[in-house]
C-alpha cells in the first residue's frame, strides 16, 4: 500500500516562460501571430526602413537661421558636403508671424493671442463638466469679446449685438407660459430680429456719440492664416452643432411643413459641394442684398460654412436619435414629460452619446475643410500664406516645408479632438465591459 504526498506548504510564484510576457509576448500576439500578419509587419518595417533613409538625412541637415533658401543650401553643403540635402525650417522662423495671423497688423497681435487665450477658459466648462457651472456665463459673453478684440471698431457693436439674444430670451420667458415652447421661440426669434434691424444701428450710435469707446479697426481682408481658420472653424462648429439638432428634430417632427422644410434644407446643402456654396457666399449673395449693403466676407463664409456642416450634423443626430430603442421614449411619456422635457433629460442626452464619434469626425472635416476659403480671396494658410511664401524671390522654390508645417499644426490640432472625443465616449460610458 502506498501513500499519496501531499505538500504542506504553497509554491512561491514564479513568472511566466519568457515568450508569455513582456515585449516579446505583444510580438507575438500584435505582430507575429501568423504567416499573413508576420509579412505585413516585415513589409511594413522595410516601408519604414526606406522612409527614414530617405527623410533622415533631409531632417538631419536641417537649417533654422537664413535669410534665403540660396543661404539654406549653402550652409547644407558647408555642413553635410556638396550635392547634400536639407530642410530649411528657416522659412517658418522667417515668416510663422505670417502663417499665424496672414496680414494682420504686427502690433496689434496681442489682441489675436488674448482672444485665444479667452477660448480657452470659454470652452473649458463646455468640455470639463467638472469645472464650476458659473463659467457658463462668460462661455455666452464670449463671442462679442472675441469679435471686439479681433475685429475692434466701436465696443456698442458686439454689446448691442449680443443684447439682440438678451431681448429674445426675456420675450420668450413671457410668453412662454401662454403660448407654448415652440410659438414662443418663434416669437422671441422675432424680437431678436426686429431688435437687430430698427433698434440695434440707432443705439449703436447715440452710445458711441456719448461714449466713444472704441479698438482700431481691423478689416477682414487682413485676416489670414491660422488666425482665419480658427476664426472660421470655431465659430462653425458653435453654431453647426445647436443647428444640426434642431434640424435633426425637425425632420422627425409630426408637423408637415417643419418637416418639409427640414428635409428640403438638409437634402440641398448635403447635394451641393461645399466650394459652391462659398462661390455663393462670396459672389451671388451680393446680388440679394439691398444696394450698399456692407456683408462681411468673413460673416458670410461663417453662416455658408455653419449651414454646410449643420445639415450633416442633422444626419449624424437623427441616426442616434434612431438607435433609441422605443421604450425610451415611452420612459418619457409614461414619467408625464412634455416633448422638450423629454428630449432635454432622455432623448438627447443617448442620442448625442451615441454620435459623438460621428459629431467629432464632422467637425474636424469641417476645420480641416476652412482652407477652401482660398477659393474666394481670403488667406488661408494652406493655399494662401503657403503660395505668398512660396512666391517670395528669396524663397523661391522651396516647397515641402510650408506644406509640412501647416499639415503639422492641423494634425495637432485634429488629433486633439479626437483623443477628447475618446476621453469623452470613455467618460460617458454606463457598461462595463
Amino acid at each position: 500500500m502506498t501513500t499519496g504526498f501531499a505538500r504542506t506548504d504553497m509554491l512561491p510564484p514564479q513568472l511566466p516562460p519568457v515568450t508569455e510576457r513582456g515585449v516579446i509576448k505583444w510580438m507575438r500576439e500584435n505582430l507575429f501571430s501568423g504567416p499573413f500578419n508576420t509579412a505585413l509587419t516585415l513589409l511594413g518595417l522595410l516601408i519604414l526602413f526606406f522612409l527614414v533613409r530617405g527623410l533622415g538625412p533631409w531632417l538631419m541637415n536641417s537649417v533654422w537661421n537664413a535669410n534665403n533658401l540660396q543661404e539654406c543650401r549653402d550652409i547644407v553643403e558647408a555642413n553635410a558636403g556638396p550635392g547634400a540635402s536639407g530642410a530649411c525650417w528657416a522659412m517658418v522662423r522667417e515668416r510663422w508671424n505670417q502663417f499665424m495671423f496672414g496680414l494682420y497688423p504686427p502690433p496689434l497681435y496681442w489682441r489675436p493671442v488674448l482672444a485665444l487665450a479667452l477660448l480657452c477658459f470659454a470652452v473649458a466648462p463646455v468640455l470639463f463638466l467638472s469645472l464650476p457651472r458659473k463659467m457658463l456665463w462668460f462661455t455666452l459673453v464670449y463671442p462679442g469679446i472675441a469679435f471686439f478684440l479681433l475685429w475692434g471698431g466701436p465696443v456698442w457693436t458686439p454689446v448691442l449685438a449680443m443684447a439682440g439674444f438678451v431681448v429674445g430670451w426675456l420675450v420668450f420667458r413671457l410668453v412662454q407660459g401662454a403660448v407654448g415652447v415652440s410659438v414662443g421661440a418663434g416669437i422671441a426669434a422675432l424680437a431678436a430680429v426686429l431688435w437687430w434691424m430698427f433698434v440695434d444701428n440707432a443705439a449703436g450710435t447715440i452710445l458711441s456719440a456719448v461714449a466713444p469707446l472704441s479698438l482700431e479697426s481691423v478689416g477682414s481682408d487682413e485676416f489670414g492664416g491660422f488666425l482665419l481658420a480658427f476664426v472660421i472653424g470655431v465659430t462653425a462648429i458653435s453654431f453647426s452643432l445647436p443647428l444640426g439638432i434642431l434640424l435633426a428634430l425637425g425632420r422627425q417632427s409630426d408637423l408637415p411643413i417643419v418637416k418639409t422644410i427640414c428635409v428640403g434644407f438638409i437634402e440641398f446643402i448635403r447635394g451641393v459641394p461645399l466650394i459652391t456654396l462659398l462661390f455663393t457666399a462670396s459672389l451671388l449673395l451680393g446680388y440679394f442684398l439691398p444696394p450698399g449693403t456692407n456683408f462681411d466676407i468673413i460673416l458670410r463664409v461663417i453662416i455658408l460654412v455653419t449651414f454646410f456642416a449643420a445639415a450633416y450634423l442633422a444626419e449624424v443626430i437623427r441616426g442616434g436619435l434612431a438607435a433609441l430603442p422605443r421604450g425610451q421614449y415611452e420612459a418619457a411619456d409614461a414619467l408625464g414629460l412634455d416633448y422638450w422635457q423629454a428630449q432635454r433629460l432622455v432623448i438627447l442626452p443617448q442620442a448625442l452619446k451615441i454620435s459623438i464619434p460621428s459629431i467629432v469626425s464632422t467637425f474636424i472635416g469641417l476645420f480641416k475643410d476652412t482652407t477652401l476659403v482660398s477659393f474666394v480671396g481670403l488667406m488661408d494658410p494652406l493655399r494662401g500664406v503657403t503660395n505668398a511664401v512660396r512666391a517670395d524671390i528669396n524663397w523661391k522654390g522651396i516647397y515641402w516645408e510650408p506644406y509640412i508645417f501647416v499639415g503639422a499644426i492641423f494634425f495637432v490640432i485634429c488629433f486633439g479632438m479626437s483623443r477628447y472625443s475618446m476621453y469623452l465616449e470613455n467618460k460617458l460610458k454606463t457598461d462595463h465591459r
